[in-house]
């Protein structure tokens, strides 16, 4: 499938059906089985591909659901990582993590997500992975001599799984970060860990970095302008952050700096159910146009839908994909 200019893309998570957060919880008290909950995971995911095909979204996802959140969903893959199952009764809520001795190498098994959205789709795809630098603020680290120390080696196990999604037809990798905008001065070692973890990885490389969205509320406030120039220096193809929520003043950054990578542009506000019009979707689009080329431009909402409700989700991304189309037509 031929991208148009101007492509549109998810950050990664669809919206969180209710009965579905039931069944989590339900799995945890151990009232549903496994067997049963990973059926509900496919129809919910079905239904996401689904509502992004009919959406009219470019590049989809899986929706995510069979998450529990950004954190968990990699510690219990991560050889080495110890979890402490009992230590969470909402599906929400983190495990308590720890790593003790040096992480092995090993599969994380992720490849069943490229599977599953090559069965279901023709789009092209993208899946995203939780970063070291967000992993390590929330694994305790009993082992390692800093947390530098523990994201790189992080980095390069995870590096071996970003390969093999490639391979299996990922077209696109996202690594999410949004624990730069709570630790700026992280970012030199962080930066060297993403690097670390996507080198010679053979697909399109994107960095997402907001301002978190737990529970659909930022954790931190600000500028992007911690992001620069230490930024500059990510081995990606694509940077995406999110402008609809904060305003588009930061993208005056990309006027003084010379940016080697693409812009993921947020036009649509997720911490909100308030449905944006394509005009306005549009006129955001429009000014993002005078700082950067459209060939250097992917439009996509601020962060994850997870926390809207479904008809919320649907609507904003079809107002996206409608002010997108016109300002297709204005280019020609």
């Amino acid at each position: 499938m031929t991208l148009p200019i101007l492509p549109t893309t998810v950050i990664g998570s669809y919206s969180m059906p209710s009965w579905l957060e039931h069944a989590k919880n339900d799995f945890l008290q151990r009232r549903v089985s496994r067997h049963d909950l990973d059926e509900m995971y496919d129809s919910a995911r079905k239904a996401a591909i689904k509502d992004q095909e009919t959406a009219g979204i470019d590049i989809v996802t899986d929706g995510e659901l069979q998450r529990d959140n950004m954190i968990d969903y990699f510690a219990e893959r991560i050889p080495g990582v110890q979890i402490d199952h009992s230590s969470k009764r909402f599906y929400y809520d983190y495990y308590e993590s720890t790593v003790r001795s040096k992480l092995a190498s090993g599969s994380l098994g992720l490849a069943g997500e490229v599977k599953f959205l090559r069965r279901y789709t023709d789009h092209p795809i993208k899946v995203a992975i939780s970063g070291p630098h967000t992993l390590v603020k929330r694994i305790q680290n009993l082992h390692y001599p800093s947390e530098e120390a523990f994201a790189l080696d992080l980095a390069r196990v995870m590096n071996l799984e970003l390969k093999e999604l490639a391979r299996l037809g990922a077209t696109y990798l996202q690594i999410d970060e949004p624990y730069y905008s709570g630790f700026p001065e992280d970012l030199p070692w962080a930066i060297r860990a993403v690097n670390t973890m996507v080198e010679g990885v053979d697909a399109k490389l994107v960095l997402h970095v907001c301002y978190g969205n737990r529970y659909g509320k930022p954790s931190w406030e600000g500028t992007y302008r911690y992001l620069f120039p230490t930024i500059l220096d990510a081995k990606v193809h694509l940077i995406s952050l999110e402008f609809a929520r904060r305003g588009d003043e930061d993208l005056q950054l990309f006027n003084e700096f010379k940016v080697p990578f693409a812009v993921g542009l947020g036009v649509v506000d997720v911490k909100t159910t308030e449905v944006e019009s394509a005009t306005l979707v549009a006129d955001r689009i429009r000014r993002a146009l005078k700082v950067l080329p459209a060939d250097r431009l992917v439009i996509t909402p601020d962060c994850g839908c997870v926390h809207l409700p479904r008809d919320v989700a649907f609507e904003k991304l079809c107002a996206m994909v409608e002010g997108t189309r016109q300002v297709r037509k204005e280019l020609g």
